[in-house]
């Protein structure tokens, strides 16, 4: 049975293998090609991958991407379709769902909302509670980096308290788009902000909540 991990993880593979390795994304500074080595490093290299969360360990992640981006990109994106090795955690089924779910589904539409004709997906309704009900228990730590108070709504009323503070800045979209604007994609989220204007300026502005 496929899981929503694993349907992103192909769809994303595809898509890197589409767009070549010179496109751009919505990662600062990333083309394809370094969004395809931070995907390998971060299943394949745990001994690299905790720099993405640990400054100590940031120089010795940078090499490890170095060698990555050297490799053919047809065998970085094989790496990606794959995945990775059996001895590794994200291997089980469970690991993968719940840290790949969101991972990919993020990366998927760095690579698509990069480009200027880009239009949504249309996204299931158990695809989009499923991004909900990770957002309802990430946002607090994504929200902490808010410069005013966040909550992130959905159409149908329901809420999330992203940080508590004033003034309050209200975000209304559907929970892909909401994700995206709590993982630092705000300028390419489908999202309405309500709000007094200068706070509302301010959560546009920032470059990344948290994560």
């Amino acid at each position: 049975m496929s899981t929503h991990a694993k349907r992103e993880r192909l769809l994303l593979a595809d898509l890197l293998e589409a767009s070549g390795p010179d496109a751009p994304t919505l990662c600062e500074g990333w083309t394809t090609r370094d969004l395809a080595a931070h995907l390998v490093v971060r299943e394949r290299r745990p001994d690299a991958a905790g720099g993405i969360l640990i400054k100590q360990l940031a120089s010795r992640l940078e090499r490890v991407m170095d060698e990555m981006r050297a490799k053919p990109y047809e065998e970085l994106i094989q790496l990606v379709r794959t995945g990775p090795p059996r001895f590794s955690p994200f291997s089980l089924k469970q690991v993968d769902e719940a840290s790949n779910t969101v991972e990919f589904y993020v990366h998927t539409e760095d690579v698509r909302r990069a480009q200027p004709d880009w239009t949504p997906r249309e996204l299931d309704a158990v695809f989009q509670d499923t991004l909900w009900s990770r957002l309802e228990r990430m946002a607090r730590v994504m929200g902490r980096g808010a410069p005013t108070g966040l909550v992130l709504r959905r159409p149908d009323g329901r809420t999330v308290v992203a940080h508590r503070g004033l003034p309050v800045v209200t975000v209304t979209g559907e929970p892909a788009e909401l994700l995206l604007f709590a993982y630092g994609r705000q300028g390419a989220a489908r999202v309405e902000l309500d709000g007094d204007a200068d706070a509302v300026a301010k959560a546009r502005g920032t470059k990344r909540l948290g994560y």
